[in-house]
């Protein structure tokens, strides 16, 4: 009998011979496009999914309805604020610079590590290849081309993203019909989003997964470095407005889109899950073995749709790369006398040489992620932690401004703490894993049966979604993917704690948790004063 191994490298195998000459003639354009975009604009210059539908149900779809409030508060009261400001950079101070230059460093891991991952098998590259050629791509184009470049390539990276899953949708749709996609789901038991409990230890709910998306849609529009950035750079703050407005309405459609295609691909493999029977490896794998397992015979477009996922993750990468950058040279390095003394051009050739180490930087910690294991997801989690009190800092000096800088430092360190004995506690305890809905292997061919019971408990679902999704929604659900790290016992089935709190919630602990803390602090030490 063959082993679970042979089978899913000879799937591997397989995917990868019907990778033509078109379909890597079609990613390849997309890689060039992007890297020819750099250097254009250097030349110019001189002067957020499916494998969580697929596998646990279309709860986490209402995360979309968080995007309206948390738009129209970035709308209305964080941009009118911050874009008066007139800063480069959103930190203004070493502690929160150094959190978020964490952050954004493990956030550019994961966007290389995780989608080469699911890639890996499907179009004939390995692990390493995959990391390395996006990565240098990356490193080229935003090292040349500056911010002009990130913008010009984030406008085509999105189009080939969203226009890649929008074909495979519509191919799977016109070929199985909607009528009878819907109907499997709904057999299934993956239609749901009408979660009313009121549980916080349940994992989506209605109001978990609005949270989820309004903390989510916060912090990619209103407190990230790298789209600050853009919204910044504007002529007025009408036309930032305006942005954000486009934005919510853009990123509403991606996620739908992305959600969509997690039910499209259940549907098709509703008799035959492609991970039970051991075709794919990890969960993330489904949509590129879909592509190319049944729409593999089109010409061109399991191509167009790794060109697809790739530019999401250029996207990502690039404007995290970017952020790195100008956090380096305005919070760290410009303040210093050296520096500072710098003309235009000195100051110019040190952010490209900064922007070519956040590259390289990125394409390290890529290939050390499949290294180190478990060491590395822990590292990355407790830097994930860092997300919600950083944000709550934001919040309470734009809402709460009598709060002290010692009212600040503890709240922001309570909220941290906090987050770091949840994200040590999951590891601990383990068994965290939720629940995958069922799954059939009953219409698989016969010699695939043999494989329908290989575990698959120890795999991580890390979850590809547009931008900055992946990271800020998903490291603390990872989690709940994880195995264990320590022998000790197992939760009692039935018994809850607060590490089984739904990671959902985590991001607003933390800014609400940042905000009472300093504001009672505040309280006991001396308010600040407020100037007129």
């Amino acid at each position: 009998m063959s082993s679970p191994e042979k089978t899913v490298v000879a799937a591997g195998e397989l995917m990868a011979a019907r990778f033509s000459v078109v379909n890597y003639v079609v990613f390849s354009n997309m890689l060039l496009v992007s890297f020819g975009i750099g250097v254009y604009s250097a030349i110019q210059s001189r002067g957020r999914n499916p494998t969580e539908v697929c596998y646990f149900g279309t709860q986490v779809m209402v995360a979309i309805l968080g995007v309206i409030p948390g738009s129209m508060l970035v709308h209305q009261g964080v941009i009118p604020i911050i874009y008066n400001l007139g800063i480069l950079s959103l930190n203004e101070c070493n502690l929160s610079t150094m959190c978020h230059l964490l952050t954004s460093f493990f956030f550019m891991e994961i966007c290389l590590y995780a989608p080469s991952i699911a890639l890996s098998t499907v179009n004939g590259l390995s692990l390493w290849s995959s990391v390395i050629s996006m990565g240098t791509v990356c490193t080229i184009y935003i090292t040349i081309g500056g911010v002009k470049a990130v913008v010009y390539t984030d406008v085509l990276q999105t189009m080939l993203m969203f226009g890649g899953v929008l074909v495979v949708v519509v191919m799977c749709c016109v070929d199985v019909g909607v009528v009878n996609i819907w109907a499997a789901a709904k057999e299934g038991g993956r239609l749901e989003v009408l979660n009313l409990d009121t549980s916080p230890f349940t994992r989506h709910t209605l109001w978990s997964t609005i949270v989820l998306g309004f903390y989510v849609t916060l912090n990619i529009l209103g407190l990230n470095q790298g789209c600050y950035q853009r919204l910044a750079s504007v002529s007025s703050l009408q036309i930032s407005q305006r942005l954000i407005t486009f934005f919510m309405l853009g990123m509403t459609g991606m996620w739908f889109l992305f959600y969509s295609s997690g039910v499209v691909a259940y549907a098709m493999y509703r008799d035959c899950d492609p991970l039970t029977s051991g075709r794919i490896e990890k969960p993330d794998q489904i949509l590129p073995y879909l592509v190319m397992d049944k729409l593999g015979h089109f010409t061109g477009l399991p191509g167009l749709f790794v060109a697809a996922v790739y530019g999401g993750v250029l996207s990502s990468l690039s404007t995290a790369g970017n952020a790195i950058a100008c956090l380096m040279w305005e919070d760290l390095l410009q303040p210093l006398p050296f520096f500072s003394r710098m003309s235009n051009t000195a100051s110019t050739a040190i952010c490209k040489l900064l922007s070519a180490v956040a590259g390289l930087s990125g394409i390290f910690l890529g290939m050390l992620a499949g290294k180190l294991g478990n060491v590395f997801h822990v590292t990355s989690s407790v830097s994930g932690s860092i997300l919600g009190p950083m944000q709550g800092i934001f919040i309470t000096g734009i809402y709460i401004p009598w709060v002290n800088s010692k009212g600040m430092l503890v709240g922001f360190l309570t909220a941290f703490c906090y987050n770091v004995i949840i994200v040590i506690g999951k590891f601990h305890r383990g068994g965290g894993s939720p629940q995958k809905l069922p799954l059939s292997t009953a219409g698989c061919p016969e010699n695939a049966l043999h494989f329908a019971n290989t575990s698959t408990a120890a795999i991580l679902n890390t979850t590809m979604v547009p931008e900055d999704l992946l990271y800020t929604s998903a490291f603390l659900e990872d989690l709940q993917h994880n195995t264990t790290l320590h022998d000790g016992s197992s939760p009692v089935p039935g018994e809850k704690s607060l590490y089984d709190i739904s990671y959902c919630f985590f991001g607003v602990s933390g800014i609400i948790i940042t905000m009472v803390v300093s504001s009672f602090v505040s309280l006991f030490t001396g308010k600040s004063v407020v100037k007129p």
